[in-house]
């Protein structure tokens, strides 16, 4: 038996009245015939009692009809029509068929606590109509006691099998109706997942581009940078830069096919970088022009994650230094071990004020030189004094502008003639052309570098400290878990 939705808390909102469909004029129809069956079956009961005239006969046979026709408003005030029925069932046994299928409808419609009372008023209804009679009626047409208690507990034990009926519909399209929900709320879920899930991938993506672009965009800036402010260069020293710009560029470029790659490869099929690769990554630095230093006293080889982790630390801490304090002195140390975890530390000193070289001597343009190849610029290999393996790479002198390294914008763009032109010249050097300052300072304008890897180092386990010293410096640490069960001895 179906009908229009139950009202309730998650029934649709009230709109337009819909046209019946072939569904609802079956069960209309059904329901009115099986009041005009119920009310013939009466009919014919009460042909065969003598007691039983033939106009008080013919006066239920039109009430019965009234009723039965009133069945088909019943979708539209299912409980008026119930109240307005009671009247007519308790005059015609005739008319009860019809209010049964009222009731039906108030029982599937309408809340538990409204059927019943509609239920309670019609054998109320009746049962007062019984006293009533039993009170007005003259001796000779006083109807047996009996045989009314007998009508009236027939009458509740149909109300009542009514409205079970009704109520176990209710509920059934209750339970299909909280299905339907559960089921677009989990199809809403999953979408919404798959969405989280893409933009989780795009950060990802977004935060490799970053740190593998950043690195290589930065050394082809100090390159670019060196050709633009030193066009009096030797044309063999010209073309050793234009040469390093080309192979920047290259390889920026398959850095790049390599992150999107991402997109189209399975999950870990792209290669990572590994604590191993830091100190190639500190030789391409040197090779720039950078005065860096690797202090290297990891014992073993730690896990995926935390040298992965650790790579992208140094990565970030070298290009912040070369565009924020070029010229400074840059010192990457690398401690730890399996039980006590990695420690990674990039630091760099305060940016040079004026041309003087590493040995005091003049000098002033030293990055530019180094960026176009008249510095030493490249790693020189070495133990140190305490016997742990050190790899001490520099430029031959200091020469940069005084742009101080603001940790309020870890990617404030210095300009480039700033980074490689350092004022005046030492003897004999030629005079740098002035470059205006690059803004610094909580308002330049930056990318979100040390944000992006404080959240990758938190979701590796691990902890990120970064911030200027008193000497005008600048230093980022991170410590990184590495458990003894992942620590793996030998060489990385």
């Amino acid at each position: 038996m179906e009908g229009p939705r139950t009202p309730s808390p998650s029934a649709e909102p009230a709109g337009p009245r819909r046209r019946r469909g072939p569904r609802e004029w079956a069960a209309d129809t059904g329901l009115f015939l099986a009041a005009v069956i119920y009310g013939l079956a009466w009919a014919i009961a009460l042909t065969e009692d003598p007691d039983v005239s033939e106009t008080a006969l013919l006066r239920e046979e039109v009430v019965g009809a009234v009723a039965c026709a009133a069945v088909w408003l019943r979708r539209r005030r299912p409980v008026g029509l119930a109240l307005g029925l009671i009247p007519l069932s308790a005059y015609a046994t005739l008319a009860d068929g019809a209010q049964f299928a009222v009731l039906f409808t108030v029982a599937v419609h309408r809340s538990a606590r409204t059927a019943a009372l509609c239920g309670a008023a019609t054998v109320a209804g009746q049962a007062a109509y019984f006293l009533l009679f039993s009170g007005l009626a003259p001796p000779q047409r006083q109807a047996d006691p009996g045989e009314m208690q007998w009508i009236v507990a027939f009458t509740a034990v149909m109300v009542v099998a009514v409205l079970g009926w009704g109520a176990v519909i209710r509920h059934r399209r209750q339970l299909v109706l909280s299905l339907r929900e559960r089921a677009a709320r989990a199809e809403s879920e999953a979408r919404l997942r798959s969405e989280q899930a893409q933009m989780h991938a795009r950060e990802q993506i977004a935060r490799e581009m970053h740190d593998v672009l950043g690195h290589r965009l930065s050394l082809l800036s100090v390159h670019a940078g060196a050709l633009e402010y030193r066009p009096d260069a030797p044309a063999a020293e010209v073309a050793r830069a234009a040469a390093v710009i080309r192979e920047s560029s290259h390889r920026a470029l398959q850095d790049l096919r390599e992150v999107i790659g991402v997109l189209r490869a399975p999950v870990g099929e792209l290669p990572q970088p590994t604590l191993a690769d830091v100190r190639g990554l500190v030789s391409e630095s040197a090779a720039a022009g950078m005065r860096v230093e690797l202090d290297d006293e990891a014992a073993g080889r730690p896990p995926d994650t935390a040298g992965r982790t650790a790579y992208r630390v140094v990565q970030e801490g070298l290009t912040n230094a070369r565009r924020h304090a070029p010229g400074a002195r840059v010192r990457v140390a690398l401690r730890g071990a399996a039980g006590e975890g990695l420690s990674v530390e990039v630091g760099n000193s305060a940016p040079s004020a004026g041309g003087g070289g590493a040995d005091g001597s003049g000098g002033g343009d030293a990055a530019a030189e180094a960026a176009v190849g008249r510095g030493t610029g490249g790693p020189v290999g070495g133990e140190g004094p305490d016997g742990a393996g050190r790899s001490a790479v520099a430029a031959d002198a200091a020469g940069p502008a005084p742009a101080r390294h603001d940790p309020g914008a870890p990617h404030a763009p210095a300009e480039a003639g700033e980074a490689l032109a350092a004022g005046p010249g030492g003897p004999g050097g030629p005079e740098a052309p002035e470059v205006p300052d690059a803004p610094v300072g909580p308002g330049a304008p930056g990318g979100q570098g040390l944000l992006g890897l404080a959240e990758r180092v938190t979701l590796a386990g691990g902890r990120l400290t970064h911030g200027p010293d008193d000497a005008g410096g600048f230093h980022l640490r991170a410590w990184l878990p590495w458990s003894e069960e992942e620590g793996a001895p030998g060489p990385r």
